[in-house]
């Protein structure tokens, strides 16, 4: 019994020793980003059409977590690339995502169902609304050898005070620090808004929830290729608001406040650095114009008219003079084919969309 009871206690100290060192070089190396590249998606289930995102992940099949390499391991954009594919990635907020949409209702699948010839739209598109986590979003984009960019941006993802009201920018702290050094963003890298996890959160124990995320991604994905859902849309939902507030101020700012360093036109820039010769298409995308209550004053929730107004026009003005592609569209969906937000589009707004995008985009590629 004296000998049992000496080998029960041999395998229980060395059990803790081995989970003690497991943990101390989880937490010394930060091991999760590795552990996010094990993946089942275009192995085992195909790729997810968009990037994960989720409320309610056993209802969506999907989820919304951190881990970056996750992420784009679970998106279609990480199989191997087609023989004479030309890869287009779309960027942009929840609109270009496709909230409240099919995934074969998105703006990326209506392209790609027209066919145009040997195009292959990828949806890289981000529920939040910040430019900077799109210039994230583009930089993993861009080690996926891409062709052609396309940024669709509205005002409400360009306020400077803005720029880190994202989750999965406040969780990628190392990640936005080294783009603000990189582009020398206007952010402030010390931001209180940014997580530095503590070293008992990289542990196993600290670090149990996000590991436990990796693992519900890859179970949700057999789920995902079995049924094609990826979001819960419920039946009903509220349209945009039509009869408006008399409400002129934008983020604190009133007429004729707004200057352009009070918009993120430096993460822009930082977006036509970052990818360099690769063609970039800026897209100002389409609102919801209310014809209600006080619709003199704003075009929606988000925007009053003068505010809206002068975005444009100082976008206008960026791109002719950085020498940057750039397609105003801002109007070019009527107010019915917007589902619950003043960006949200319905499959037929979303049609119009494409058809547009997709004609300049064969005359980008093919110049006719």
């Amino acid at each position: 019994m004296a000998e049992r009871g000496r080998f029960i206690r041999n395998v229980v100290i060395k059990g803790l020793i081995l989970f003690a060192a497991a943990n101390a070089l989880l937490a010394a190396v930060d091991l999760l980003p590795l552990f996010g590249r094990i993946s089942v998606y275009n192995r085992i289930v195909p790729g997810r059409v968009r990037l994960p995102y989720g409320d309610d992940p056993a209802a969506d099949y999907s989820l919304s977590l951190y881990n970056l390499e996750a992420m784009f391991a679970s998106h279609e954009i990480d199989a191997p690339r087609a023989e004479g594919e030309f890869r287009v990635v779309l960027i942009g907020d929840s609109a270009t995502w496709g909230f409240l949409l099919e995934p074969e209702e998105t703006l990326a699948a209506q392209i790609n169902r027209r066919g145009a010839a040997g195009i292959r739209i990828y949806n890289l598109g981000y529920p939040t609304m910040t430019l900077t986590k799109d210039l994230l979003m583009l930089d993993r984009a861009l080690r996926r050898q891409v062709d052609l960019i396309v940024w669709l941006v509205t005002l409400e993802s360009m306020p400077q005070a803005r720029q880190l009201e994202s989750p999965i920018l406040q969780n990628n702290a190392g990640e936005v620090r080294r783009l603000i050094a990189a582009y020398g963003l206007a952010s402030d890298p010390e931001d209180p808004r940014l997580v530095d996890p503590a070293w008992w959160d990289r542990t196993l124990v600290g670090g149990r929830r996000d590991l436990a995320d990796l693992v519900r991604l890859q179970m949700y994905g057999f789920l995902w290729a079995a049924t094609g859902v990826d979001q819960s849309i419920p039946a009903d939902f509220d349209r945009p608001l039509r009869d408006l507030e008399a409400d002129e101020s934008f983020h604190g700012l009133l007429p004729p406040e707004l200057r352009e360093a009070d918009l993120a036109f430096d993460v822009l820039a930082a977006g036509r650095a970052m990818a360099g010769s690769i063609p970039l298409l800026i897209v100002n995308e389409p609102i919801y114009v209310s014809d209600g209550l006080n619709s003199g004053i704003r075009y929606n929730f988000f925007y009053p008219r003068w505010a809206y107004d002068r975005y444009r026009a100082m976008l206008a003005e960026w791109c002719r003079q950085n020498g940057a592609a750039f397609y105003d569209w801002w109007d070019l969906v009527p107010p019915q084919e917007f589902s619950n937000s003043a960006i949200h589009r319905t499959p037929e707004g979303e049609a119009m969309l494409a058809g547009r995008l997709e004609a300049e985009l064969i005359r980008e590629i093919y110049g006719r």
